[in-house]
C-alpha cells in the first residue's frame, strides 16, 4: 500500500501562517484505496486545518479512531457535518466515561458526545476488538496485550465504580498499523496501552520486523523516570528507520529520543507530512 499522511490536528504548529495548533491529534491518510482521518483533535482545529491544507473531509471513506478520550474524539461532530454517512471505526468503550484526576481535581476526558447524537450525523459505527483490516494492507490493531513489565499505564486516568476511583486499563487504546512494501508504518493514538507493548504486537501479526516509519504519541511525557528509560531503551532495538512523535510524547521525552535516534528523529507536528 501507497500512502501520504498529513497531521492535521496536534499540539504544535510551526511556519505554517494559518493553520492552528491545539491539545490533540488527527491524521489524514491518503491512499490508492481511498482517504480516511485517524482521530479528530480537540474539535477546535480540525476545520480550520483541513481547509488549510486542501484536505477534502467530505470524501473520505472512514473515520478511525484510536480510543475515547476528547483529545482525540473532540472533532468528531464537526467532521460528521463534512462527510454526511460514513463509517466510524473504534472500540465498543468508544462511550464510556473516564476521567483525569490531577491534584484533587476531577476532569472528564472521554468522548464530548451522546451516541445518538453523532448517528443522526451520519457516524456508522464499526466496533472491534481484534485487529480489523479496513482496507487491504491498513490494519485497525483492536486491544493491545499488556505484556512488558514496566509500562503500566497512567495511574492518573481513572474510571469509577462501587468502591470508587480505579485506574482506567483503556483497553480501547488501538494503532494503526498500514503494510507497505518499505516496511511498517505505525500510526499511535496515544500508545496507552505501551509503545513496546504496540510495536511488539505489530510484528507479531504482520511478520514484518522493519518498520519504515512511525508517528503519534507515545505517552511518555507523563511517565515516570524509569518507564521512560526502559521505554526509550526497548526502541533503540526495534528496526525503525524513522520516528516522528508528538502530543503526549512530551518535549524533554522528544529530546531524548532526538540524541538516540538522530537523524532518523523528526518533529510530528501540525501540517508533517509522511509518504511511504
Amino acid at each position: 500500500m501507497g500512502i501520504k499522511a498529513t497531521v492535521l490536528c496536534e499540539n504544535y504548529v510551526n511556519g505554517q501562517a494559518g493553520a492552528i495548533a491545539e491539545h490533540g491529534w488527527a491524521v489524514y491518510l491518503e491512499t490508492n484505496q481511498g482517504n480516511f482521518l485517524f482521530d479528530t483533535g480537540q474539535g477546535k482545529a480540525i476545520i480550520n486545518n483541513a481547509q488549510y491544507f486542501h484536505k477534502d473531509l467530505s470524501i473520505i471513506k472512514g473515520i478511525i479512531i484510536s480510543h475515547h478520550h476528547y483529545d482525540h474524539t473532540g472533532g468528531l461532530l464537526s467532521v460528521l457535518e463534512q462527510t454526511g454517512k460514513v463509517p466510524v471505526y473504534s472500540h465498543p468503550e468508544l462511550f464510556k466515561n473516564s476521567f483525569s484526576l490531577r491534584g484533587n481535581v476531577e476532569k472528564n476526558i472521554g468522548i464530548p458526545f451522546r451516541r445518538e447524537i453523532l448517528e443522526s450525523k451520519g457516524a456508522d459505527f464499526v466496533f472491534n476488538t481484534e485487529p480489523k483490516e479496513i482496507v487491504s494492507g491498513m490494519i485497525l490493531s483492536g486491544e493491545i496485550p499488556r505484556q512488558t513489565p514496566f509500562e503500566q499505564g497512567d495511574k492518573k486516568l481513572v474510571v469509577k465504580d462501587k468502591k470508587g476511583y480505579v485506574q482506567d486499563s483503556i483497553l480501547d487504546d488501538q494503532t494503526l498499523i498500514i503494510k507497505t512494501a518499505k516496511g511498517l508504518f505505525i500510526i499511535l493514538g496515544c500508545s496507552h496501552s505501551g509503545i513496546i507493548n504496540i510495536i511488539n504486537y505489530a510484528i507479531k501479526n504482520t511478520g514484518q520486523e522493519h518498520i519504515h516509519t512511525i508517528i503519534g504519541g507515545t505517552h511518555l511525557g507523563p511517565a515516570d523516570k524509569e518507564t521512560r528509560e526502559k521505554s526509550i531503551e526497548s526502541l533503540k532495538q526495534f528496526d525503525i528507520e524513522r520516528i516522528g512523535v508528538s502530543h503526549c510524547t512530551g518535549l524533554e521525552t522528544s529530546m531524548q529520543l532526538y540524541y538516540e535516534f538522530g537523524e532518523r528523529f523528526f518533529f510530528c507536528n501540525v501540517g508533517t507530512v509522511v509518504e511511504v
